[in-house]
């Protein structure tokens, strides 16, 4: 596609929104907090072995527990009717049919914390089957049915120094010698999770990997890192395997016996390899993986290694050879003559067919929207699915008809506008791309205020989905057009791409940004003298970095950014990460965490912003938002910091997720909606 073509396209917009909406805009209105809110979590779908039913979660957040509340439905596939499966206290996720299909395994805290529970399908009540002190997730049944496979934290090792020390008198410190002793928002130090082997008739529990390692992974994993073969002879798991796991990304998949005996790695390979899955007939082992060491957001590759006499020692081939893309998370066919997996694509996630032995590709869901979690009926010609986009969540799909409706009558009221997309030409003359959302009510004659939403990652996307964080409808329910660019960096449109932002955290995207934002500006309905820009993590940085080279902005809005990379190296737990984006430790390389830091353009602030961090956030710490709120105030700008001391790099609780909202979305309004006339004035 030609320059001059891109920058055509980039000051027009799809006519999608201008008239279908024009007639129902006056029986619908604009979304608000609590109609967020009160939206259901529709999730994890799992069909039966005969393909006639489907298990799923639906959580509803309850603000007066401030938690969500999850239960499990069983939906009738021929039908569509649904049901409620599971009541009472605590909540109830992660359904797991039996392979005989008339057992349903889940994980409850009802009682005792997460634990196993198992319900027969024909009728009667819910037995507990562990009693672990950590509780459990991820249960995987037994190919014979007559057990299953969890996953659990325990103290590591069983004698440690802290309790020593104690004695009798027991305090809430920590002591700790390794790295990685923190993770997201969870403390690690003194922990491993372990596989436990649960007995279905008595519940009897064993630890299956009794050494010194996380089992599975904790970090760079994949989508489910647990597998048993078909004969129930050998599991494959995604483990690093170093004794320091803080500054790589070395994790391999190992095989092991039914027993865990007989540990060994089959992959070899630097990079991050994870996701491993059994074909149906036993002749494959696949998983996932990265080639580069050190890269957690590499191309994620399809692999295939040979199996034969129940051992995995085959030769290993590339299922993905030549594509650009990743694959996120894939799914055997019942014959093994095929696979399909989910695949970012230019901000979209449809699903592709790869065909065996020919490795050939074929879209087999596409068309919008975001489409995850894919099962694939017994007789291989129907996929269940979830589909997700701007203006519906997630809901269970089955080959493009819609099967589940728990927002359906809450969507109904409110106008809820499809994403336009729009293209410029953006730094190194690339091809760049954006989304485009108009607020409720649209008229093309009038004027509006922009907000500009940068993503975090760096290495992630704006996609057509819901947005269960970061909603563009809810930033456009008070009457904002909306704006969100893919800049260099972005995960699905190519590999190369995607690595450009690396070291380069500063100039190229900041310049695609600018750029963007100068197509936006130019349109006849964007007031571009009323401008205001919102990012998280690495969005927040950008708002950091945005907030001493400009002034187009009349406000900032930053959640959990980086300030100064050199600090956040030494606060951070997945050290690869910055070495990898920063081109060493800050000890080896400093002149490039300094020369990106927007600590040292703090002299130029003069925009006002509003800055939200978390205490819990351990992968971009809480300091990082102290000093930049201590920048600003010692600058002279206007400034307000928002802080959660139980929330983490997200921000998930009911209670918050409301007053975050209200916040933001009150900041906004103060800068970039005009002020109402003095009482009494005409």
């Amino acid at each position: 596609m030609t320059k001059r073509l891109l920058v055509l396209l980039g000051c027009l917009t799809f006519p999608v929104s201008l008239f279908p909406f024009a007639a129902l805009s006056a029986q619908k209105r604009a979304i608000t907090v609590d109609d967020y809110l009160a939206l259901k979590s529709v999730g994890n779908p799992q069909l039966s072995p005969d393909g006639k039913w489907v298990a799923y979660t639906v959580t509803e957040p309850s603000l007066k527990d401030n938690r969500g509340i999850t239960r499990i439905w069983l939906g009738d596939v021929a039908s569509g009717s649904v049901r409620q499966l599971t009541a009472g206290l605590g909540s109830d996720r992660q359904p797991r049919w039996s392979p005989d299909g008339r057992t349903l395994a889940f994980v409850s805290t009802r009682e005792n914390g997460a634990q196993l529970w198992v319900l027969p399908i024909a009728g009667g009540e819910a037995r507990r089957l562990t009693s672990l002190a950590d509780g459990v997730f991820d249960p995987l049944w037994l190919p014979d049915g007559t057990g299953l496979i969890v996953t659990s934290d325990i103290k590591w090792p069983p004698q440690q120094e802290i309790d020593r020390r104690n004695g009798e008198f027991p305090t809430d410190a920590r002591l700790w010698t390794g790295l990685l002793w923190r993770h997201w928002d969870d403390w690690r130090a003194g922990k491993r999770q372990h596989l436990f082997t649960v007995t279905l008739a008595d519940g009897a529990t064993r630890d299956a990997t009794p050494v010194d390692h996380d089992v599975p992974t904790i970090a760079t994993g994949g989508d489910g890192d647990v597998s048993v073969s078909p004969d129930g002879k050998e599991i494959a798991v995604a483990m690093h395997g170093d004794s320091t796991v803080a500054d790589n990304t070395n994790v391999d998949v190992y095989v092991m016996g039914a027993d865990g005996s007989g540990m060994r790695a089959v992959t070899a390979g630097r990079g991050a390899d994870n996701t491993p899955r059994y074909s149906p007939d036993g002749k494959w082992l696949a998983y996932l993986s990265m080639e580069r060491a050190g890269f957690e957001a590499d191309r994620q590759r399809l692999m295939l290694t040979g199996r034969s006499d129940g051992r995995t020692d085959g030769a290993t081939v590339e299922a993905t050879q030549g594509w650009t893309l990743s694959v996120g998370s894939y799914i055997w066919c019942p014959d093994s003559k095929c696979l399909y997996a989910v695949v970012e694509e230019r901000g979209r996630d449809n699903v592709y067919r790869i065909d065996l032995p020919s490795f050939r590709r074929s879209v087999a869901v596409g068309g919008g929207g975001v489409n995850t979690e894919v099962q694939l009926m017994p007789d291989g010609r129907g996929l269940l699915y979830l589909h997700q986009s701007n203006t519906q969540p997630n809901e269970v799909w089955l080959s493009g008809r819609q099967l589940t409706h728990h927002n359906d009558a809450a969507l109904e009221t409110l106008d809820l506008r499809p994403l336009d997309e729009f293209g410029f030409v953006g730094a190194l003359g690339d091809s760049v791309f954006g989304w485009l959302l108009k607020p409720p009510g649209f008229d093309a004659a009038k004027r509006y205020p922009l907000i500009y939403l940068i993503h975090g990652g760096p290495q992630s996307s704006w996609t057509d989905y819901w947005g269960a964080r970061w909603n563009y409808a809810l930033f456009a329910s008070r009457g904002y057009v909306v704006a969100a660019v893919n800049f260099h960096g972005s995960t699905g449109y190519g590999q190369k791409f995607t690595d450009a932002i690396s070291q380069h955290w500063g100039d190229y995207p900041y310049q695609d940004l600018m750029k963007g934002l100068d197509v936006v500006a130019r349109l006849p309905y964007v007031d571009s003298t009323r401008m205001g820009a919102a990012g998280a993590s690495y969005g927040g940085y950008m708002i950091y970095w945005i907030a001493g080279r400009s002034s187009r902005f009349r406000t900032l809005v930053s959640h959990d950014g980086v300030f100064s990379p050199a600090s956040m190296a030494g606060t951070t737990e997945e050290l690869w990460f910055v070495d990898w984006e920063f081109g060493g430790t800050p000890y080896a390389n400093r002149t490039l965490y300094e020369k990106w830091s927007p600590l040292n353009f703090a002299q130029n602030w003069k925009t006002p912003i509003l800055i939200v961090h978390s205490q819990l956030d351990y992968r971009v710490d809480l300091s990082e938002g102290y000093q930049a709120f201590t920048a600003a105030k010692l600058h002279g700008v206007p400034a307000k910091f928002l802080y959660f001391p139980d929330e983490g790099h997200w921000v998930l609780r009911p209670r918050n997720r409301r007053l975050w909202w209200g916040t933001v979305l009150d900041w906004i309004d103060q800068y970039l909606k005009p002020a109402p006339p003095p009482s009494g004035a005409r």
